[in-house]
């Protein structure tokens, strides 16, 4: 398998979770461990960085401490897996015969799944000198050593990504510009990061904690699905009312920042591909991300490997999409 890339967790095929199967937990026992070497470290890294490029600013991020699925006792949700692929073939312009496909697919008639995430808090400050740090690999030593968890150090800033499929069944990518810090010139899916501030907007950025984020738990899944299409929405300029409700795939790793997660997502556009390429010539918040718009069939994405030519052209997010896409979206 590419070093690169790795699968946290993924659900079975053909059961992608919805926004209402996901569940968090949100904790200070789930921010990163510190000592006082480390701290040095990242303020050291920062000051560098910031120096380099002032235009740089601290974010808070949710840092991700586990996940899992859980299979429950079927009750509300035990056909949510049949209504969430209804949903995307009978909710974004196809026919109701579509949904009677997926309901002689459902394997799972007397169970269903739930996404279970433990998040804490982490910043951007604290991935540049962790994650993404010369240091990282000692760091994760480090956690194995002391914690029994090799990512106990690291920052883990939650990432989101998107498998977006037009209205023909073609998936997008996206050239990343030469400008951007990471993955210059690679292929990448949509993609970004759930922010807490969004869920706590009365606060500024620096005073975000945990304690703000307890009791506001499914406004903070509801930020991350969100955050999903709103990614899409600033990197291709599709508008978010075109996009189905995302549906999670799974969480991929990519071992080019120490193990860094990315929740990755299917998502149905109902607009064509060409309409999808003329809405991002046109330029949205984000066009500076990216330089140029391709388009991969289905076909081509269940095809898609580490042999292919094409891979060795794709960042890792978009690696771990694929991958995840194969195993849980293989008919869609």
């Amino acid at each position: 398998m590419d070093p690169e890339v790795s699968l946290m967790l993924h659900c079975d095929p053909l059961q992608a979770l919805g926004e209402h199967q996901t569940h968090i937990e949100i904790s200070d026992r789930f921010n990163r461990q510190s000592f006082p070497e480390i701290e040095q470290h990242i303020e050291a890294v920062w000051s560098d960085r910031v120096t380099k490029e002032p235009w740089l600013f601290n974010g808070a991020k949710f840092r991700l401490h586990s996940a899992e699925i859980c299979v429950t006792e079927n009750g509300p949700m035990g056909e949510q897996a049949v209504q969430n692929l209804m949903h995307l073939q009978c909710g974004e312009g196809d026919q109701l015969e579509s949904g009677n496909k997926s309901s002689d697919r459902s394997t799972k008639d007397e169970q269903s799944c739930v996404l279970k995430l433990q998040l804490g808090l982490t910043c951007y400050k604290d991935y540049l000198g962790t994650n993404w740090s010369r240091e990282a690999g000692n760091l994760q030593s480090h956690g194995q050593n002391e914690c029994a968890d090799p990512q106990a150090f690291l920052a883990q800033p939650l990432g989101v990504g998107a498998v977006m499929a037009t209205a023909d069944g073609d998936v997008v990518l996206l050239r990343r510009s030469q400008k951007v810090a990471e993955a210059a010139g690679l292929l990448d899916i949509p993609g970004g990061h759930p922010e807490p501030k969004m869920v706590c907007p009365e606060v500024s950025e620096e005073v975000i904690c945990v304690e703000l984020l307890q009791g506001k738990e499914r406004a903070v899944v509801s930020e991350i699905f969100s955050s999903v299409c709103a990614e899409i929405r600033d990197e291709v300029n599709v508008p978010v009312s075109s996009l189905s409700k995302p549906l999670f795939m799974g969480i991929a790793l990519n071992h080019t920042s120490a193990g860094r997660p990315s929740a990755e997502f299917y998502v149905r556009c109902t607009l064509t591909t060409e309409e999808v390429r003329d809405f991002y010539r046109r330029g949205g918040p984000e066009a500076h991300e990216s330089t140029d718009i391709l388009f991969l069939s289905r076909a081509k994405m269940l095809q898609l490997s580490e042999h292919s030519p094409l891979w060795s052209e794709m960042c890792p997010s978009a690696k771990g999409a694929v991958l995840l896409y194969q195993r849980v979206m293989p008919d869609y």
